[in-house]
């Protein structure tokens, strides 16, 4: 093991030591001390700053002189390997949707049957609260809804994320991983990414608390005077730009707390630092991606909803003929639940394997997490005709 960060293995029980880190900003192809050779692939964070065993880092002179490895005159970039969903370099907006939708169709098996179980547990919370109150607790009613089915889902949420972090952890190196696998490899990190999740949320939401107080305080005096209350909500309004900010800020702490096994603070930490100076990108990337997923799911939900409507329509009128509170029908809540098992089933992979990339992508240009990549895939060094094919049937496991 290295005193560096690295992918480590979910076996490895050895702490990280930030202290010897190397920022998460360095280039990658900053100049450094050689990585001696090793006899078997190196956990993952071995090195960084540094031109590798077998070859240059980006942009370096490789073995075969100024001209590359294809030949004295070669013009051509050495090929990038790809042993499983993405190719070993930087990825462009491209490859990283490619990569998560093939994830989802490589390792379908795993991918959809931990979200068709996440999403069946979550849709039957929520869908069981609506039943059981039914509307007798008046205006409460979607109140008392979400309390009772928010700590499900959040709790779901984070098995999830966790699950799917380490099947795209092995599927980034052309391996695959059962839900047995996933479950043994993310068990140890469970309450740590729970209490992460939590504080999140919480920084979040506290910000946005901050910037309405003002208008909460005000109306709670008794004054109605429609002017400041609404200046004052504007005021409020300026809290959500801030609180994406940080969102985007801390994005990829979960990956950086499973992966490299750090602690909930050291995470958050690390995720600025690797965010830094990428942040209109990830948002970017982030924002495209729950919009795909909030396509997909719109274009799922409708048609079911339309048959629930179609199904609950004499149920709906008898309640307001008999002036009786209007509430869904149990036909649309059903159809509804079904809809938003098959959406998430297909939405929760994809936006979890978003994440992930995301993170490997930023420490590949920070880091040159390639090369380390490469090493615990089992590829061969970096040769006359570029990056070797497997080395060997048993290539190193995560």
């Amino acid at each position: 093991m290295t005193d560096t960060p690295g992918w480590a293995s979910p076996s490895s029980s050895e702490p990280s030591r930030d202290d010897n880190r190397p920022p998460a900003d360095t280039s990658a192809a900053a100049p450094g001390p050689s990585v001696p050779p090793q006899a078997a692939p190196p956990a993952w964070g071995a090195g960084y700053g540094g031109p590798g065993p077998g070859g240059p880092q980006y942009g370096g002179q490789g073995p075969h002189g100024p001209h590359g490895p294809h030949g004295q005159y070669g013009w051509g970039a050495p090929v990038s390997p790809k042993p499983g969903i993405i190719p070993l370099r930087p990825l462009g907006l491209g490859e990283i949707l490619d990569g998560a939708v093939s994830t989802i169709r490589t390792h379908w098996r795993t991918t959809l049957g931990l979200s068709l179980g996440v999403a069946v547990v979550e849709q039957a919370a929520v869908t069981g609260t609506q039943l059981t109150v039914r509307g007798d607790t008046g205006d409460l009613t979607p109140v008392i809804s979400a309390l009772v089915s928010l700590p499900v889902t959040m709790l779901l949420s984070v098995v999830a994320a966790a699950l799917l972090t380490m099947v795209v952890s092995r599927a980034i190196l052309g391996q695959s991983a059962t839900i047995r696998d996933a479950w043994r490899d993310a068990r140890p990190r469970l309450l740590q990414l729970t209490g992460l999740t939590l504080l999140t949320a919480l920084i979040g939401a506290g910000v946005v608390l901050v910037g309405f107080a003002p208008m909460i305080g005000y109306l709670l005096t008794g004054a109605d005077e429609p002017a400041i209350a609404g200046l004052l909500f504007v005021v409020g309004l300026l809290s959500i730009p801030v609180a994406i900010w940080i969102w985007i800020q801390l994005s990829l702490a979960a990956p950086a707390l499973m992966l490299e096994k750090q602690g909930v603070i050291t995470a958050l930490s690390r995720s600025r630092r690797l965010v830094r100076g990428s942040w209109w990108r990830l948002f970017g990337i982030n924002l495209l991606s729950q919009v795909l997923a909030g396509i997909v799911a719109g274009i799922i939900s409708v048609p079911f909803t339309i048959v629930g409507l179609a199904l609950g329509f004499d149920d709906l009128v008898g309640q307001v003929d008999a002036g009786d509170p209007a509430t869904l029908p149990t036909a649309v809540l059903i159809t509804t639940a079904i809809a938003g098992v098959i959406a998430s089933t297909v939405t929760i992979p994809f936006t979890a394997t978003i994440g992930v990339l995301l993170y490997v992508d930023q420490r590949i240009r920070r880091e040159a997490l390639d090369i380390e990549l490469a090493r615990a895939a089992g590829l061969t060094e970096y040769g006359g005709t570029g990056w070797g094919d497997q080395a060997g049937q048993n290539p190193a496991r995560l």
